[in-house]
């Protein structure tokens, strides 16, 4: 047997047997305890960890979690996945932070000199950009923990008045334009809402929730219409640019034959309050027709700016 199939196999039998002895791999693939000592450093030096313990009930542990055996990848498919990690270099705060910068090292250390010259210079060309952002994120393991153990939480979240106390069921996290965000179950509101989770202040407890409850993965594919409303809005050609390139709007924008467009679509009363800003930045390029509501708001706001920047409050 070649050491390299042998490397392998000692491999495979340590990770999964995660305690044993030297005499036990001596036995096991017929071949010295001074050799099993040097295998065992090969090992070592190719990344895996191994805690000897001396003395009379001594032995070796893998110190890690479970191992995948080795897996073969063009060169090609290297480069790819280390590209994929890339799109993470923009978020401050990473459940799994240690594992993808030693994923990124093996995979370019894994590449040869030539492939790795084409990484480097790759790098200077393509971004998954996102904004970068200054905010901490401290919590965000323990709560990405809490949504996959199905726990409920009692934690201080920063609110805009003050840090109030809440009473959530996590469903999971996800990153949007630098920042991570949770859905979660608010027990005392009785309906999912969503938390930014940076601005949880504490975690107070944690209780074991057995109950069968929504995932991300379910959330994100529905969206519940509890108070219908009609949405209806008027754009020039720059707002159905605009509208075309903001995810909220892009399904509902149809195009007229001048290029100007409608949004006519049923929301729910409960999104007005977080579309209204798109409509601020969106100017004289969006005429809302309706509801009645969001005009209203759009002209309290109006009038508060104005205020602000007549002559004698400057």
């Amino acid at each position: 047997m070649s050491k390299a199939k042998r490397l392998l196999d000692i491999l495979l039998f340590v990770n999964a047997k995660r305690k044993f002895t030297a005499q036990e791999l001596a036995d096991e693939f017929k071949i010295s305890v001074r050799t099993v000592h040097r295998d065992l450093l090969d090992l070592s030096d190719m990344g895996l960890p191994i805690y000897a313990e001396q003395g009379r009930n001594g032995g070796h542990t893998v110190i890690t979690t479970r191992l995948l055996p080795p897996m073969l990848f063009t060169e090609e498919e290297v480069v790819s996945i280390f590209f994929a990690f890339q799109a993470l270099n923009y978020y401050r705060d990473l459940p799994f932070d240690a594992e993808i910068r030693s994923v990124t090292h093996k995979l370019y250390r894994s590449l040869p000199k030539d492939a790795q010259a084409k990484v480097d210079k790759l790098r200077s060309y393509i971004a998954f950009w996102n904004p970068k952002r200054t905010i901490d994120t401290p919590l965000l393991k323990n709560v990405l923990d809490a949504s996959i153990e199905g726990s409920q939480l009692h934690i201080q979240y920063h609110s805009k008045k003050a840090i109030t106390t809440k009473h959530i069921r996590p469903i999971g996290v996800y990153a949007h334009n630098g920042l991570w965000y949770m859905p979660a179950y608010d027990f005392h509101k009785d309906k999912v809402l969503l938390f930014r989770v940076d601005r949880i202040h504490a975690i107070i407890s944690s209780i074991k929730d057995d109950s069968n409850f929504t995932n991300l993965e379910e959330w994100f594919d529905s969206y519940e219409v509890t108070t219908p409303i009609r949405l209806l809005v008027e754009l020039s050609k720059e707002g159905v640019r605009q509208c075309l390139s903001e995810p909220n709007f892009q399904g509902f924008v149809t195009i007229n034959e001048h290029g100007t467009g409608t949004i006519d679509a049923v929301i729910d009363e409960g999104e007005l309050h977080f579309i209204a800003p798109l409509f601020y930045r969106l100017g004289l390029h969006a005429k809302i027709i309706e509801p009645e509501e969001l005009i209203q708001h759009m002209r309290k706001q109006a009038k508060e700016i104005l205020t602000m920047y007549q002559e004698g409050n400057l």
